[in-house]
């Protein structure tokens, strides 16, 4: 069995002064934010979350030597560890912010909390939180990682941490906004739009009940979005809406045809020349929710 100590401390005794190497751990993955109880913990986008030891003089990863195959420790801390983002910190000072559970409460994460290093990159295993953020100092959390007790003891690599996020009951995430909205998401999903809020109303009394919707409208008139929902010309709610809801992914055109060339009610079709929908006093209004009559 490899002494992870001692080889480690040789290590460093072999190389010069001038050589000495600035070692740390950084995170390659950002997280969502909010995260939820009961949720394995996923990178932006669902990505996995890795890590690598940097050698902080080139900005290379580590791919040999004992560092690179060492195994690191994962930890909770407190949201406001190193709030002015500084590069470095003492060991001491990371320790002092690491976070446990409430009294009478479980293990506040649970899962796979030992990370093993391959050629100095890691993947961090499933990890959950059992707890929410709201009941200590700052509101929040933050991931950290650090060496594993045991592993290179004389040499100084300092730890990890990511940004801070606050941690919500799972029940909360049935009113989560999506950071990419889907065309078939329920209209609240979209930024600005509170779930059962005004303006959720205010579109579900015009019909417009998804993102979809939402999207057809803005195409068809956008000027009638804005007074259906009551917000201004230079508002910048509605600015930050407009962009949320183009951000949505979609993979069709559309033509807007008015029989006599004047905005009266007009016909929505898709490039199959398929009605998909009517604008009727300027509002858009779906096919499926069309009468007989009218389409």
């Amino acid at each position: 069995m490899v002494d992870f100590r001692r080889e480690c401390r040789v290590n460093a005794k072999s190389m010069g002064k001038n050589d000495v190497r600035n070692l740390r751990l950084q995170l390659q993955t950002k997280l969502p934010g909010p995260l939820f109880t009961g949720k394995k913990l996923e990178g932006e986008g669902g990505a996995r979350i890795s890590v690598a030891l940097i050698d902080a003089n080139t900005g290379d990863v580590v791919t040999s030597g004992l560092e690179s195959s060492m195994k690191l420790d994962v930890v909770v801390l407190e949201g406001d560890f190193n709030k002015d983002d500084g590069d470095d910190w003492a060991q001491q000072e990371f320790e002092n912010y690491m976070v446990k559970e409430r009294e009478r409460k479980g293990p506040l994460l649970i899962g796979d909390l030992l990370v093993p290093l391959k050629g100095g990159v890691g993947e961090l295993g499933e990890l959950i939180f059992t707890d929410n953020s709201s009941w200590n100092r700052s509101k929040r959390f933050r991931i950290g990682l650090k060496v594993a007790s045991g592993y290179c003891v004389n040499t100084r690599i300092r730890e990890a941490k990511t940004d801070a996020f606050r941690v919500k009951e799972h029940r909360g995430e049935a009113s989560k906004k999506h950071n990419l909205p889907a065309f078939d998401d329920e209209v609240w999903r979209l930024k600005m739009i509170a779930k059962d809020g005004k303006y959720h109303q205010k579109l579900n009394e015009a019909g417009i009940h998804k993102v979809g919707d939402f999207l057809l409208q803005l195409f068809t008139d956008p000027m009638k979005l804005k007074e259906i929902l009551g917000m201004s010309l230079n508002s910048t709610n509605w600015d930050t809406l407009e962009n949320h809801a183009k951000s949505c992914k979609t993979n069709w055109k559309l033509y807007l045809y008015y029989p006599d060339g004047v905005r009266k009610p007009g016909a929505v079709f898709n490039t199959d020349r398929e009605l998909i929908g009517l604008t009727k006093d300027r509002i858009y209004c779906a096919s499926h929710r069309l009468s007989a009559d009218e389409k």
